[in-house]
């Protein structure tokens, strides 16, 4: 028996090669990245040598809560923020991997319907979703949301801003 999946493998490693390339290019932390079909199975992951061990845990429920929750993780905090008691209930029904943080973005196809999710981590949250909204569109799919946080390059993890 064959299983189908939403996304191609050849597809993930696009989108998972060029979100490493441009954390390259923009001078970022190492970062990791996974991509998941629409059914919240993995695809495709990579790390940039030097990650930190919980990078991939934070990649991961990035991708997972949006394919969950059926938005970005972006959205997600957005209306999350005045609801903690809502987040902490979703957090405990997802046993830990809901990450309600920037870098959590959906892929949808031609039609609009959500074929996949990408999660990034290693950068400021908003640096992490601007790679994965430039990779997906690189590898000619739409991102939701659509665009990067205006502004995306101030983002820091450093105290020194």
């Amino acid at each position: 028996m064959k299983l189908a999946s939403s996304l191609s493998l050849a597809t993930a490693e696009k989108i998972v090669d060029e979100v490493l390339a441009i954390g390259l290019r923009e001078g970022m932390k190492p970062l990791t990245c996974v991509v998941m079909d629409s059914g919240g199975r993995m695809v495709c992951m990579k790390m940039s040598d030097g990650c930190g061990l919980l990078r991939f845990d934070i990649a991961f429920g990035k991708a997972w809560g949006s394919l969950g929750m059926g938005f970005s993780s972006r959205t997600i905090r957005d209306y999350l923020s005045g609801r903690p008691t809502f987040q902490n209930a979703i957090a405990a029904a997802s046993d830990g991997r809901f990450i309600p943080v920037p870098g959590g973005v959906l892929i949808e196809d031609a039609k609009g319907m959500t074929i996949g999710a990408v999660g990034v981590s290693g950068d400021a949250s908003e640096r992490d979703e601007y790679c994965a909204i430039h990779a997906i569109k690189a590898a000619g799919f739409a991102p939701n949301p659509e665009q990067e946080a205006e502004d995306w390059r101030a983002a820091s993890l450093s105290d020194k801003h």
